[in-house]
């Protein structure tokens, strides 16, 4: 064989090679995430329905979710309003999670990221607070249903109260 033909074929093997490796799971579960939702469920006791839109951002290193809710307030806004970056590090094993929305402004507290070790189809972060209590927010993929369930539960300091329990399904 020729050494530019065996040079054409070792290039040829080596592209394929990589192309059969195994997606990185859990950035492929956060491509499960992207598109347009709709997020129905009780969130701190009432219905909700909220139109959710995720997307990559920033050379797809972030999903950035645009939750918005279809409720008004008494000024005719959406009664609540967040953007979430979500982020897979292979680095530290983890994900990590940016929640930045309408409830509170605050400069960007530890208590805004949340960060959790991968779980199969599921995403479970934990935002804690400086006082020893936090938030626990589930993120579950039923691959069944293309849907997504979101539970969110508030900690004070060991107690566990339900705040939000959520289905996305697209739209």
């Amino acid at each position: 064989m020729k050494a530019s033909a065996f040079l054409v074929v070792s290039t040829l093997l080596l592209s394929a090679a990589r192309t059969a490796q195994p997606a990185d799971p859990q950035r492929a579960l956060l491509e499960k995430m992207t598109g347009h939702w709709v997020l129905r469920g009780t969130i701190a006791k009432a219905q909700a329905t909220h139109d959710v839109d995720a997307e990559w951002v920033l050379d797809k290193e972030y999903i950035q979710i645009h939750e918005v809710s279809r409720e008004k307030g008494a000024n005719g806004k959406p009664a609540y309003e967040a953007i979430v970056h979500v982020v897979w590090d292979p680095k530290v094993g983890e994900y990590a999670c940016l929640w930045l929305d309408t409830t509170g402004v605050a400069t960007f507290p530890e208590a805004g990221v949340g960060h959790a070790k991968p779980t199969g189809d599921a995403i479970r972060f934990r935002f804690t607070d400086p006082a020893g209590g936090g938030i626990n927010t589930t993120f579950a993929y039923d691959r069944g249903k293309d849907a997504w369930s979101w539970s969110i539960d508030n900690d004070e300091k060991g107690k566990i109260t339900p705040f939000a329990r959520v289905t996305l399904t697209r739209r």
